[in-house]
């Protein structure tokens, strides 16, 4: 990479360092597709119960590409590399599988370790409330819906979708994201959106409840 000149604006040699651990990272092959399996570059026990899944670990990686991309923009071909493996990989079955595998009230529930108990959960509804994180998709009043941005819920979900995107639209100036692509492509269970339309679509639900929509079904972050 380009050395320093003097007078410009440069990212250090820890910057680079992360920059190349993050590029080696997201262009490592693997396949977040339901029968597909992530790679194990990608964090998916930290911050359980409510953030060991590995898209938090494409958010996260996200961050410090945009903070690099504003500092020195001209290597714009390597950090839209880095963004466009992360939206790509946010299409996913892996991405959502949290939604799609975690139907209705969480069988554990009278099973959590003690802490979760103490911490998330009010005394007088331990054994009878789903800890934060498990989404409960399927549970009244919404029922079963598989679009994970479509629901009434998964907030957090298309909220950060669109954190990526906009990164990598800020980045890179490409457009791409906003032409229809698929997302968790398992059989039926395929979705077309557009970077507008996941937009427009989180608009209309957060105008529509003012109280703030669901994340989990039935835990709502205020707005």
């Amino acid at each position: 990479m380009p050395s320093r000149v003097q007078g410009y604006p440069a990212t250090s040699g820890r910057d680079r360092g992360w920059l190349r651990y993050l590029f080696r990272k997201a262009t490592t092959p693997d396949n977040w597709d339901k029968n597909g399996q992530p790679s194990a570059h990608w964090d998916d026990t930290t911050g359980e119960p409510r953030r060991s899944w590995h898209r938090w670990d494409l958010l996260a990686s996200s961050f410090a590409v945009a903070l690099m991309a504003n500092r020195t923009p001209a290597w714009r071909e390597v950090y839209s590399r880095i963004l466009d493996e992360l939206v790509m990989r946010f299409t996913g079955y892996w991405a959502a599988k949290d939604w799609l595998d975690q139907i209705g009230d969480d069988p554990r529930r009278e099973q959590y370790p003690e802490d979760w108990y103490q911490q998330l959960i009010p005394s007088f509804l331990r054994g009878k409330y789903d800890v934060p994180g498990w989404t409960a998709n399927g549970v009244a009043p919404w029922g079963l819906q598989m679009d994970p941005v479509g629901a009434d819920g998964n907030l957090f979900y298309k909220g950060d979708f669109l954190v990526v995107v906009g990164l990598h639209l800020f980045a890179s100036g490409d457009e791409k994201w906003n032409q229809p692509f698929d997302i968790v492509r398992d059989g039926d269970n395929t979705f077309s959106w557009t970077h507008t339309g996941i937009a427009q679509h989180l608009f209309n639900q957060m105008n529509a409840h003012p109280e703030g929509c669901h994340c989990e079904n039935t835990k709502i972050w205020p707005t």
